[in-house]
Order: structure tokens, then C-alpha cells, then sequence
């Protein structure tokens, strides 16, 4: 089985720790109503523009689709908002095996599924309960749902690809109900 962790949203801890029934819908019932922003960046291949940086400041939380490139990236995004982060077909290395190639996401009741590539996704994200299927790889920017799953690619923000947008993404989660934009960024 491959390497996972599952990260949780703890700043609403009640809903982790209660196994009581009626308590636990109670508290689910309560994260119905609170609005989460979470950043969705990809393909950085080691080059943080300082506007991603500048359009990621104010998330509650940031997922690297992979091909991080450095982990100076990811240490640099930590300094925004926790950071999720897969391992991404470039991403080489001893600290790069540190990251897993995929990972859920639990914000609130909302589950995400994080791979780096969405072609080498090996489960149904609907029948497993995932709500948000996270991915990069391609370099092009996309939202779109498919049989009630919403699909998000952030597109690329490092290095330029051909004369595809350089871009992050935007997550927004208001208990089960989720949305999503590309943010395209001006370089």
C-alpha cells in the first residue's frame, strides 16, 4: 500500500475527538455553516513567484499538486498557511521521498484526494467519498465536475509551458458544498 496521511483541519477539533452520536452530527451540523478559502498550487518546478505567494496570503490551508522542485518551496509556502504536498514525477531526492504520492484532505466534511497526475488515479473519487479530486502534472489550469466529484488543476506556477497561463487555484469549502476558480497570475 502506498505512503498516506491524512491531513485534518484540527482549528474545529470538537468534530475529531467526539464519537458520541447525536454530538458528533451536532458538530458536523455546525461546520455547515463556516466558509474555509484553501490555496491549490502546483508545478513549481523549485521557482515561487513572488505572486503566487502574493495571491495564496489569507488561506486556511495550501495543497501542492507536486513537482515541487525544492523543498525551500514548500518551506516558504508553511510561512502562508499548513501546507499538503504530494511527490510529483520531477520531484528527485532524499527530501522529496519524504512526500507521499498521494494524500486525503479532510476540511470540515469535505474529503480531497491529492495525486500528481489524474491519469494515474487507480480509485473511483465518488464511490471512495471523496468530494474534490486535487491534481497537476498537465501545466493546464481546469475546473470542472464530473459524476459530483469537483476536479481542480492549478495549472503551473513556475517556469513557464508553452503559452499556457502561469496560475494557482482556489478552493472554497462551505460545509458540503464546495467551488472553485483559477487565479491567473500576471508575470
Amino acid at each position: 500500500m502506498a505512503h498516506h496521511r491524512r491531513y485534518v483541519n484540527r482549528s474545529h477539533s470538537l468534530q475529531y475527538n467526539l464519537n458520541l452520536g447525536l454530538r458528533e452530527i451536532a458538530v458536523k451540523n455546525e461546520l455547515k455553516n463556516i466558509e474555509q478559502v484553501i490555496g491549490i498550487i502546483s508545478d513549481t518546478h523549485g521557482l515561487l513567484r513572488p505572486e503566487a505567494v502574493e495571491a495564496l496570503r489569507g488561506v486556511e490551508l495550501i495543497l501542492h499538486a507536486g513537482d515541487v522542485g525544492r523543498p525551500e518551496v514548500l518551506d516558504t509556502l508553511k510561512g502562508i498557511a499548513p501546507v499538503v504536498a504530494v511527490r510529483g514525477n520531477n520531484d528527485k531526492g532524499a527530501w522529496a521521498e519524504e512526500l507521499p504520492p498521494w494524500e486525503v484532505a479532510e476540511i470540515g466534511v469535505v474529503f480531497i484526494y491529492m495525486i500528481h497526475d489524474v491519469k494515474e488515479l487507480d480509485l473511483s473519487p465518488a464511490a471512495a467519498g471523496f468530494q474534490v479530486v486535487v491534481s497537476g502534472h498537465s501545466h493546464k489550469p481546469s475546473v470542472e465536475e464530473r459524476k459530483g466529484v469537483l476536479y481542480v488543476n492549478p495549472g503551473s506556477a513556475g517556469p513557464r509551458r508553452f503559452t499556457l497561463p502561469i496560475s494557482v487555484a482556489r478552493l472554497t469549502v462551505s460545509g458540503e458544498t464546495v467551488s472553485a476558480e483559477v487565479v491567473e497570475l500576471s508575470v
